[in-house]
């Protein structure tokens, strides 16, 4: 039966793309031996598993998808649900690689499955399940609690979360430290004399907006500087929504002479503010940013950046889900990102 099964899956491919016997005939194997020397089936010689997989990567062979699930009820498939209007490129260029790079030699392939600002975050999530259309599931903007986290842990569905819920209940994720990041950065800026801090903070529905604030009032206290309210944007709103604040906000009497900002591309809109209320960035106010690429100082060389590494990010998310579908514990699948040192402009050479 598995030898038939084997072989009217392999019917089905596409034509001119390469079968289970393609390589039965390439290597001189039969379809079954080729089929389970793919699976690394421990019955088959190591050195036949090894020539079987080594010609069917260099004539790339890929197992029909259709008839996998058919055998064993798997898809292969791992679903990256972004929003497509709130994250950036850089963010959805870099957690893709990273996933990419753990899956690349395993079984596992990677959709994206995009949603907009007008959907229920939940509706592609149901979508996924519904269908049985991924083994596996990573999902971004973690809230606290997390209606997405909670239809998946009572379905059973393998995920993992880019950030941190406040459910009790536990699952996989990967996080940036923001509490870490906006302490040392509130620090920074006392160190270099600046008093009156104002925050440029993730929306307030997503969990590390919460830990951002609470690193930031914490450390503000701690080292007796005071705040400067900017609340009425977040990293979420327009470029030009920021710019415009920041300008108001700098031509006060009580103006900030330092920020702290959540996200590289928020960050870029603080300067222009700052700029069009005609004050000059490093001498009449400083600003901390995250960023994810190296391209801040390129803009500005006073900026202060901490980084935060995206890739890491996609790399951890993919192996939490990874090791879920594999039968690990959830609670062992949880990863956490330091933030490194405010780094200030270094002159190559």
């Amino acid at each position: 039966m598995d030898r038939h099964q084997t072989e009217k899956d392999d019917e089905t491919s596409a034509p001119g793309r390469p079968t289970l016997k393609t390589l039965a005939f390439m290597t001189g194997l039969g379809v079954t031996t080729v089929s389970r020397a793919l699976k690394d089936a421990p019955e088959i010689g190591a050195e036949t598993r090894r020539r079987v997989q080594l010609v069917a990567k260099q004539i790339g062979y890929r197992p029909n998808r259709a008839g996998v699930r058919l055998r064993t009820g798997k898809t292969n498939v791992i679903s990256l649900v972004l929003n497509t209007e709130r994250e950036i490129m850089s963010f959805v260029s870099d957690i893709i690689y990273g996933v990419s790079e753990v899956i690349a030699d395993t079984p596992y392939h990677l959709i994206v499955t995009p949603y907009s600002r007008s959907q229920d975050p939940l509706d592609p999530i149901r979508y996924l399940v519904e269908t049985g259309s991924a083994d596996g599931v990573i999902i971004s903007r973690a809230q606290p609690n997390d209606p997405r986290a909670r239809y998946m842990l009572e379905r059973g569905i393998p995920f993992a979360t880019h950030g941190r819920t406040d459910m009790g209940l536990v699952h996989p994720y990967h996080d940036f430290d923001n509490y870490a990041f906006a302490t040392e950065a509130v620090r920074h800026l006392a160190g270099i004399g600046r008093r009156r801090l104002a925050l440029l903070a993730p929306p307030v529905g997503l969990t590390y907006h919460g830990h951002t604030v609470n690193g930031f009032t914490d450390a503000l206290s701690e080292v007796g500087a005071s705040e400067v309210p900017f609340n009425t944007v977040s990293i979420d709103h327009s470029i030009e929504q920021i710019r415009m604040r920041t300008a108001q906000v700098m031509r006060r009497q009580d103006r900030p002479d330092g920020f702290v900002s959540s996200a590289a591309a928020a960050t870029l809109a603080v300067v222009a503010g700052i700029e069009d209320a005609g004050l000059k960035l490093g001498r009449d106010v400083d600003v901390v940013s995250k960023q994810s690429s190296e391209l801040l100082h390129l803009f500005r060389r006073e900026l202060l950046v901490v980084n935060e590494n995206f890739r890491l990010a996609g790399s951890e998310l993919a192996r939490a889900v990874l090791g879920w579908i594999g039968g690990a514990e959830p609670g062992s699948l949880q990863s956490l990102s330091a933030p490194g040192e405010v780094l200030a402009y270094r002159r190559s050479g």
